[in-house]
């Protein structure tokens, strides 16, 4: 899977991951709204996410995160809200934190993103 494919597949798994926190009828526009993306685009990549079995349409037609989808949706959010943050508290403003934190999730390996919460942890 090409590197572009799987972050923005890792976008729509987040996007879905949090509309899913504040409803349960989670669908295909409205996911295209949250992350501003067409509706050939989003039926595209939900597509594909279907495939690789990591969503799934429940009986009402509505996404559903398979456990996989759910476990890189979780990952992909937790890196967001740690690094925003982290950001926030070295006096970056909130738009722009949140922003990097977002190009930044996609890239940042397990072992920094690890060493960046033991560090944050540690008491001053």
């Amino acid at each position: 899977m090409a590197m572009a494919l799987q972050e923005s597949g890792e976008m729509y798994l987040e996007a879905i991951y949090v509309l899913s926190q504040k409803s349960d009828a989670v669908r295909g526009i409205d996911v295209g709204e949250y992350l501003g993306y067409s509706k050939p685009s989003v039926s595209r990549a939900l597509g594909i996410l279907r495939d690789q079995d990591y969503v799934r349409k429940d009986p009402d037609g509505f996404l559903k995160l398979t456990p996989a989808g759910e476990a890189v949706a979780k990952r992909i959010y937790e890196r967001h809200t740690v690094l925003t943050k982290l950001f926030i508290d070295i006096g970056v403003s909130e738009k722009t934190a949140s922003e990097d934190a977002c190009r930044i999730e996609h890239y940042i390996s397990d072992e920094t993103f690890d060493a960046v919460k033991a560090a944050i942890k540690k008491p001053t």
